[in-house]
């Protein structure tokens, strides 16, 4: 697996061992961060890619022209990619990796203008994580990578949702909750 474009394009990525992730595919990248682009959404953007796995959508988006990334994963084998990863592509400066929960970090999250979501296939919370990123983060151009399509609150943007073989791609405007779904 390698970063698609951008000042790292074309280098590798170290993606960790075991069963626990499931990396987003260069083909599945390209899609996102074209469209992506199109909403201009990428340069100077402060992203926060939650399950982050080996931070590949994260590390993408710096290559491309993000400010800053947050990378959030709890596994300790992806922790160890992601890191050597931030290594190997030289955004240490850029790249801060948080070793936690993804929903317990997301509590706290402030001024990200991106938000990268590709949680394990069968993630059942997304309710609790719309209503999180309508409440921390409206505004925020949001990426839903997941095994089926998502219910999206009424409140939000939706820009676009495509199908990837298993893989639905959701890309949406938080905004603020209206009170329900």
């Amino acid at each position: 697996m390698r970063i698609v474009a951008g000042t790292a394009g074309g280098r590798k990525l170290v993606v960790p061992d075991g069963e626990t992730t499931r990396p987003t595919s260069e083909r599945v990248r390209e899609a996102i961060f074209n469209s992506l682009y199109s909403l201009d959404a990428i340069e100077g953007a402060d992203v926060l890619d939650l399950f982050a796995g080996s931070g590949a959508l994260g590390l993408e988006a710096l290559s491309r022209g993000a400010a800053n990334a947050t990378l959030v994963e709890t596994d300790r084998n992806a922790l160890n990619a992601i890191y050597d990863n931030v290594e190997a592509l030289g955004f240490d400066s850029e790249a801060r990796v948080v070793a936690g929960e993804a929903l317990g970090y997301l509590g706290r999250a402030d001024g990200h203008t991106l938000v990268l979501l590709d949680p394990p296939y069968g993630f059942d919370e997304w309710d609790t994580v719309t209503a999180s990123i309508s409440d921390v983060l409206a505004g925020a151009v949001v990426v839903i990578e997941s095994d089926r399509e998502v219910a999206i609150p009424d409140s939000w943007e939706i820009h676009r949702v495509k199908r990837y073989g298993s893989t639905v791609v959701t890309l949406a405007t938080a905004s603020p909750s209206l009170g329900g779904k």
